[in-house]
């Protein structure tokens, strides 16, 4: 718990440094009251740090020195699929602000038609009409005298008398008429911002997508933790197994020491029961330290996007870790993590959101226009005259909503203020985390300590007990005695130092420490050069 004694020392309050920056750069949609009495009080240094406040910031996976790692993180990062999901994300947010920002602008859909008909006259159906039918303006008497002959007298047209010699030449075919019509259609709307609620969606979404981006860098940071504390442990893993193995070669030899002893007669029954099963728990002990190795391969290969086919070897050893340089001021993780970072973007863009909600409520002033209009002369459907007298019919179509506009304006708010409390409670968490992660990495260098010790003196009584039994002055109680010690606290020390150096990955997440890969660092180098 964070504490600051107030009688002796004035309150730091967050609103000194961090709190004020945070408050200036927020929007001003946002309850800077109701946000700054949630944030808890600060202090000026970490409640466990006896390091310099000197902030932690580069490259820290350098500080395990360990090239195998790099390695891998970099394949995470090109293949891990909740990295490219975070990846994924980002572009989509990315879009929906364009899209957003596009409602700022005037919007114009078009539609463009032409079609030709052809319309069929048939002097045959004119001439049975008799005189009083017309067909084109002429009457069929017309039609007769003009373009046909009644050659059998059966009132019909049966041909043309194109010589006029009163002879059918050829048969009477049908008139065409074509037709050509072209339509024209445009719809153009535009809404002003006339309260500036549509700049508040926009600046919304761009808040959705900076957070996205942080939540990116969060991804990436937590790969980068995830894959170096499976590649620790996978080494732990090694080494325990190892560990076994030896375990079990030690309890077989002194199962053929006490049969050649029980043959001499120098050992009993009961010295050889007990060997064989000290040599039974072992070999047991080393399957259950094989199954979790090939389980700690396997965790590491699915981070790495690989079939989990438990091939991939660990190195003999774990690092040896740095000094702890410093940790910075709690006020720092502010601007520094990544999730701090996501949860501030969203805090603001509910705050945009309910505000836009608000000014829902208001008159909204959208211009529109519709545009439609068609003939049979394309030259006709562009002629300016007729296209403003189109057009300036649906200028100006004020529009004013309500009713249920105020529910959702409540609702917005609410939203606003849920992340607003997430938020806080974001920031809770991370002060928690760090100040866990600094106290363990103290309390875990004086485990590390002590379990060496225990090792080291396990390990110097075992071999003693060894030439005790071995000349007859030690029992085969205190030989198991010694080894089922010294394996056990080595166990322990090997335990202790995949627990420390996990927890040093968890130190640098919780504080927002950064790290170079040759991935990021050519992504780098090709912004620079762009």
């Amino acid at each position: 718990m964070l504490s600051t004694d107030r009688t002796n020392k004035a309150p730091m309050r967050t609103s000194a440094v961090a709190l004020s920056a945070l408050l200036v750069s927020s929007c001003a949609s946002i309850n800077q009251d109701l946000l700054e009495a949630q944030l808890p009080d600060m202090p000026a240094a970490w409640s466990r740090e006896a390091q310099t406040a000197t902030p932690l910031t580069g490259d820290w996976v350098a500080a395990f020195n360990d090239d195998a790692l790099y390695r891998l993180i970099d394949e995470a990062l090109l293949r891990n699929n909740t990295f490219l999901a975070a990846a994924a994300n980002l572009k989509q947010a990315r879009a929906s602000s364009k899209i957003a920002r596009a409602d700022l602008l005037p919007s114009l859909n078009t539609s463009f038609s032409a079609s030709r008909n052809a319309i069929v006259t048939d002097p045959t159906f004119a001439a049975q009409a008799g005189g009083s039918s017309t067909l084109g303006g002429l009457r069929a008497q017309d039609i007769e005298d003009q373009f046909g002959l009644d050659v059998d007298g059966d009132g019909k047209l049966d041909g043309l008398d194109l010589d006029g010699n009163g002879t059918a030449e050829t048969d009477l075919p049908n008139r065409r008429l074509y037709i050509n019509n072209y339509s024209l259609g445009a719809q153009i709307r535009w809404e002003i911002d006339l309260w500036g609620r549509l700049t508040d969606q926009t600046k919304a979404a761009y808040r959705d997508a900076a957070a996205a981006e942080a939540d990116l860098i969060g991804a990436r940071l937590s790969i980068a933790a995830r894959v170096s504390q499976a590649w620790f442990g996978l080494i732990e893993a090694r080494q325990q197994r190892e560990l076994a193995e030896r375990d079990v070669k030690a309890r077989a030899s002194n199962l053929r020491v006490t049969d050649r002893r029980y043959e001499r007669g120098v050992a009993s029954s009961l010295d050889v029961r007990l060997s064989r099963s000290a040599l039974g728990s072992s070999q047991a002990s080393l399957a259950l330290r094989q199954r979790l190795e090939l389980e700690a391969s396997r965790r590491l290969e699915v981070l790495l996007g690989r079939y989990p086919a438990a091939e991939l070897e660990a190195a003999e050893s774990l690092p040896e870790l740095p000094r702890l340089a410093g940790a910075g001021a709690p006020g720092d993780l502010l601007a520094r993590r990544p999730d701090l970072v996501a949860a501030e973007a969203r805090m603001e863009a509910s705050g945009l959101r309910a505000r836009a909600a608000r000014k829902q409520m208001l008159p909204q002033i959208t211009l529109t226009s519709q545009i439609n209009t068609s003939g049979p002369v394309l030259a006709d459907l562009i002629d300016p005259e007729r296209l403003a007298g189109n057009l300036i019919g649906g200028l100006f179509q004020p529009v004013f909503q309500g009713g249920r506009l105020r529910a959702n304006a409540k609702r917005a708010h609410a939203v606003a203020e849920t992340a607003l409390f997430n938020y806080a409670q974001t920031v809770l968490v991370a002060y928690e985390e760090a100040e866990n992660a600094l106290a363990a990495e103290s309390f875990l260098a004086v485990r590390e300590d002590a379990l060496k010790l225990a090792f080291e003196e396990a390990a110097a009584a075992e071999e003693l007990t060894e030439r005790r039994y071995a000349s007859g002055a030690a029992t085969i109680f205190n030989l198991l005695d010694a080894q089922t010690r010294r394996i056990l606290s080595e166990s322990q020390y090997i335990q202790a130092q995949q627990q420390r150096v996990s927890n040093r990955v968890l130190l640098y997440l919780a504080i927002g420490g950064d790290f170079l890969t040759d991935a990021k660092l050519a992504a780098l180098s090709m912004g620079e050069s762009e």
